[in-house]
């Protein structure tokens, strides 16, 4: 069984519209968000084998402040693939990975998170309870969990479905 853990950045500053969309900083909630998230990911005894990160700014600052409060003590990844991100990206990253790893958390941007997010679970990948339009939602510091029935990660392929565990908001 391998687990991944879908996270989209807190939430940015769009204060100084010169800064590039790359390099764009979090705002104030979302650098209270972040250790938020991380400290939730920690109580749910989720803390990953491996961070991945989009390059930008406010994804790089989000898995530096997730990991650094759910316990996590690895090296983050940070992979130029994952800005903006879209679905083949995120997959090729991700069939790539050793297979040591069990427990892998990417964080990312939408449109492309969330459009992974629908590809690995399908249609019947919705928790018991969510409205299913809804499960698929990921707004800013937004975690979403998905147990994939791999054994190896070179299996993971556009076909793989997987069922979505859990999605774990920061309180606003």
């Amino acid at each position: 069984m391998k687990t991944v853990l879908l996270i989209r950045h807190a939430k940015s500053s769009w204060d100084d519209p010169g800064v590039d969309d790359h390099e764009r900083p979090l705002n104030k909630r979302g650098k209270r968000q972040a250790p938020e998230l991380g400290k939730l990911v920690g109580a749910e005894n989720l803390t990953p084998d491996l961070i991945l990160s989009s390059t930008a700014k406010r994804a790089r600052k989000t898995a530096q402040a997730v990991g650094k409060n759910c316990g996590y003590d690895g090296e983050i990844n940070y992979v130029e693939e994952f800005y903006p991100g879209g679905p083949a990206a995120y997959l090729r990253v991700l069939s790539k990975l050793p297979d040591g790893v069990r427990r892998v958390m990417v964080v990312g941007h939408n449109p492309g998170l969330e459009e992974f997010l629908s590809e690995l679970v399908g249609a019947t990948g919705t928790p018991a309870g969510s409205e299913s339009a809804e499960s698929h939602a990921l707004p800013t510091a937004t975690l979403a969990q998905v147990d994939l029935n791999l054994e190896k990660w070179c299996d993971l392929s556009a076909g793989t479905h997987g069922q979505l565990v859990r999605i774990l908001r920061a309180s606003e």
